[in-house]
């Protein structure tokens, strides 16, 4: 396992960080999560291969995930030895000062632990005044329950709008971005990408293979393909242009004798300001997989063979006004 330095932070991380989205008591848009014993077994795994970054959110299943992992990370793990991130913001209040503090103790008390690593703040807020939720995020700081923020899924002016807020009253500013980006999207790379590496600031790429379509030829059989509608939405409407691309990576994967995901993931570790890439793994194998990309060597000329063939998408992951998952 490879680790970084989370932006400027003293973080340092595990390159693949295990995205516990799929923990928890089945429900809503998680109806697909495992139950806590399958849950444990993979973040027992994740420990086993070295990653130490866990990322977790008030919002999946109910708030189950967190209670599974922080049960978990305390059997198997050391505080200390841990980086534990979760997520404000699809709550009563959003991003306002009131929620931000409730929804940090509420956390705190389901994943069992005095801190958390790194609080991100999981879309930008159009109903609260900047000011207020960078205030209330520097104040959850000070009071040692959040190490350091982090962002998730944005517009880029707006990240940039929050950063300039956060410096210009003195306040803790974001070490990370959580944003949507892999092979078959990569509508980042116009300008959040730029301004996080002028802002010194990590990308922490989430949905890395697509919800498994750059995994495989597209078609899967798992539980989640098929009842996990939000990926659906953001990835079928593209299929026509993205199968394309999901076809090379396959090319290459059967060149090199690795699989579609290993070929997926090291072209993402080499994207500049990528630190660590979210593995949403409900099976070991996929960690398993995960941990082989970094031994996978692309060269120039086969990630222009991956890249060349992408067309402009529409935005999928930040949110206009008003707008809903």
């Amino acid at each position: 396992m490879e680790y970084i330095n989370l932006g400027n932070s003293d973080l340092k991380v595990s390159r693949i960080c295990l995205g516990c989205m799929g923990f928890g008591n089945a429900s809503g848009m998680q109806n697909w999560a495992l139950n806590y014993e399958e849950s444990e077994k993979i973040i027992k795994h994740a420990l086993d291969l070295g990653i130490n970054f866990f990322d977790t959110a008030n919002c999946y299943s109910n708030g189950s995930s967190e209670e599974f992992l922080g049960k978990a990370l305390k059997k198997y793990a050391k505080r200390e030895d841990v980086i534990i991130a979760t997520k404000v913001y699809f709550n009563e209040g959003k991003l306002s000062k009131e929620a931000i503090h409730r929804e940090v103790d509420n956390s705190l008390k389901r994943l069992g632990t005095d801190y958390i690593d790194l609080l991100i703040i999981h879309r930008f807020d159009y109903d609260t005044p900047i000011k207020e939720t960078m205030e209330a995020l520097n104040e959850v700081i000070n009071e040692g329950k959040v190490r350091y923020i982090g962002a998730s899924a944005m517009y880029a002016y707006q990240f940039a709008k929050m950063q300039d807020c956060a410096r210009e009253n003195g306040y803790h500013t974001f070490i990370s971005m959580q944003n949507h980006y892999n092979l078959i999207y990569r509508e980042e790379e116009r300008e959040m990408m730029k301004l996080l590496i002028e802002e010194n600031v990590s990308s922490t790429p989430y949905s890395p293979l697509a919800a498994g379509r750059l995994a495989r030829l597209w078609a899967s059989d798992t539980n989640r393909s098929k009842t996990d509608a939000f990926a659906n939405k953001k990835y079928e409407s593209t299929k026509d242009d993205d199968i394309k691309i999901v076809e090379r990576v396959s090319e290459l994967a059967t060149k090199k004798d690795v699989s579609m995901g290993e070929i997926s993931l090291s072209w993402l570790l080499l994207r500049k300001p990528v630190a660590s890439v979210l593995v949403g793994a409900t099976k070991t194998k996929y960690l398993d997989e995960a941990n082989k990309a970094f031994d996978v060597k692309l060269s120039e000329e086969e990630v222009e063979y991956l890249e060349e063939l992408y067309k402009p998408h529409h935005v999928v992951g930040a949110l206009d006004k008003g707008g809903t998952l």
